[in-house]
């Protein structure tokens, strides 16, 4: 017990010391908040070159003001480093490294597995391990707890290991890292007790769960329930075009039940890097049991169509103006994956321009927070730099397909500029004039 009293008692004195692994999306708001509430926290990072950014008080996400990180450099509570070696000197150690998909839709766990090895190597008595990076049921017991054991040290008496999924929303100015609610779960009571003093610092509330399994669970349902909706809306929406019905008119109005139901809308396809990978971490683990997540798949089939639906209804626009695709100017408005955010993880717009490349359209995108793309795991399009979105632009385009509704956007001026604009967001809803030009996808 001894060895966990003498944690706690550093951590509500704020005296241990933070590491954070992954600094990026997740990572990098753990770290502010935690050096705001004075801990010393060391931050890695695999990527030199965003290492170097973050020591010069540099910030590379939009929503992150640098002066915010410079206060704690200046403060001498943040460092980040590449040297792994250096996890010896963290307390408390909190994994947010990504867990994207192969090709095959199975969980790629090398990021998780990279890091637990690193861990595994300098692991010593009083420290804390936080799996934060999402993740099937059982992970953190199947690949931290294992691989730790090697060490011989003995998880809830020598050291702590925990779950806490990661819940940040970029960009979404209703709530930060200190008010989303906390989910953690241990491998021991004690572990969770170490776990709960740790976010409790930082976190308003903690909400604890009996397992690692729980928790990890707890993640995979949140992004699950999103994708099963949008996936209705999104079906109900290629009904709704062939019925002649607006399906947004007709979201609108059911949101004005106050008890019963909850809006979700459509789009061009699911990004981000939660909604779009989460459900198959779920689906691929189920197959262990012998069960089939007929709704999780159901929802993926429905949503990865999506993309294939919005190129057929640019075709069909343009067709109807007597253009094809192929040798059409095609501007694509928003190529981050939802509005007002510089993130491209899995945009559903990356994979409509692949699409309406492969059929010949002469490509551009504007996007006033993605001034240039680059090359991605499933994507190259690093050639490309953004736009400026100004009328001559417009003019020349055949077509303006807008994939995102940033909220800088006049799509007024837009519609009144363009000969021809396909709507997947309804960001032409306010809209007055020229809606004749206006083609909802």
């Amino acid at each position: 017990m001894a060895v966990k009293d003498d944690l706690i008692g550093k951590i509500q004195g704020h005296k241990a010391r933070v590491g954070v692994v992954g600094l990026g999306y997740v990572g990098l708001p753990l770290v502010l908040r935690f050096g705001e509430e004075h801990f010393s926290v060391l931050g890695f990072d695999v990527d030199p070159v965003k290492v170097r950014k973050l020591q010069a008080g540099e910030s590379y996400i939009r929503h992150i003001p640098a002066e915010r990180l410079q206060a704690l450099i200046k403060e001498k509570q943040f460092e980040a480093t590449t040297d792994f070696q250096r996890l010896a000197e963290a307390d408390c150690i909190i994994i947010c490294v990504p867990t994207p998909l192969t090709a095959k839709k199975d969980p790629d766990l090398q990021y998780i597995e990279n890091t637990t090895t690193a861990i595994s190597k300098t692991l010593r008595k009083g420290q804390l391990v936080s799996l934060e990076s999402t993740t099937y049921p059982g992970t953190t017991e199947e690949i931290l707890l294992e691989r730790f054991r090697k060490s011989g040290l003995e998880a809830g008496k020598d050291y702590f290991l925990v779950f806490s999924p990661e819940r940040e929303d970029p960009g979404n100015p209703k709530f930060s890292t200190r008010t989303i609610p906390k989910v953690v779960g241990g491998i021991t009571p004690d572990c969770l007790e170490v776990g709960k003093t740790l976010y409790s610092q930082v976190i308003d509330r903690v909400v604890p769960v009996s397992s690692t399994r729980a928790a990890e669970l707890v993640k995979l349902l949140e992004n699950i329930y999103r994708s099963v909706n949008i996936a209705l809306v999104n079906e109900l929406k290629l009904l709704g075009d062939r019925m002649n019905i607006d399906v947004w008119e007709v979201i609108e109005a059911a949101s004005t039940k106050p008890f019963g139901y909850t809006p979700f809308y459509p789009g061009p396809g699911l990004g981000g890097h939660c909604i779009p990978i989460d459900p198959f971490y779920l689906s691929w683990k189920a197959k262990e049991y012998d069960f089939s997540t007929r709704f999780i798949q159901l929802a993926g089939e429905v949503n990865t169509s999506i993309p294939h639906y919005v190129v057929e209804r640019v075709g069909k626009a343009l067709n109807d103006r007597s253009r094809s695709i192929r040798g059409s100017k095609v501007l694509i408005l928003g190529v981050a994956y939802k509005k007002d955010v510089d993130d491209v993880r899995e945009s559903p717009a990356l994979e409509i321009m692949e699409i309406l490349q492969e059929k010949g359209a002469n490509l551009s995108y504007s996007d006033p927070y993605i001034p240039r793309l680059h090359k991605m795991r499933a994507y190259d399009f690093s050639h490309m730099s953004s736009l400026p979105l100004n009328e001559d632009v417009l003019k020349s385009q055949d077509v303006v397909l807008i994939t995102t509704d940033h909220s800088s956007v006049d799509y007024q001026w837009v519609v009144d500029s363009a000969s021809l604009i396909v709507d997947t967001r309804n960001a032409t809803r306010r809209v007055t004039r020229g809606r004749e030009k206006i083609v909802k996808a």
